[in-house]
């Protein structure tokens, strides 16, 4: 499984995740089978984007709005990046 876009939907009481991703097999839908993997996948991908952000490796590349505003953030898509800071963080 590949993730390619997360969008988090904040409302009252709630929070949606929008998960698109693509796979050559897996789990039929609504099975906890294929619950378990998309959350897994869900987990790693926030793990790495939080990662980005905290190395300071965001670049805003685009807004949009004037009293409700919204910025577009590119993060580093190099997951081999991320698993080498991951690895170096626990040596």
């Amino acid at each position: 499984m590949t993730l390619q876009r997360l969008v988090l939907t904040f409302k009252p009481g709630e929070l949606i995740v929008h998960a698109r991703y693509s796979t050559q097999d897996g789990p039929g839908p609504n099975t906890k089978a294929r619950a378990r993997e998309v959350s897994h996948l869900i987990r790693t991908g926030l793990e790495h984007a939080l990662e980005a952000l905290e190395e300071g490796d965001a670049t805003v590349c685009g807004t949009s709005g004037y009293t409700t505003r919204e910025d577009i953030l590119s993060l580093p898509r190099s997951v081999a990046k991320l698993e080498a800071r991951d690895a170096e963080r626990a040596s």
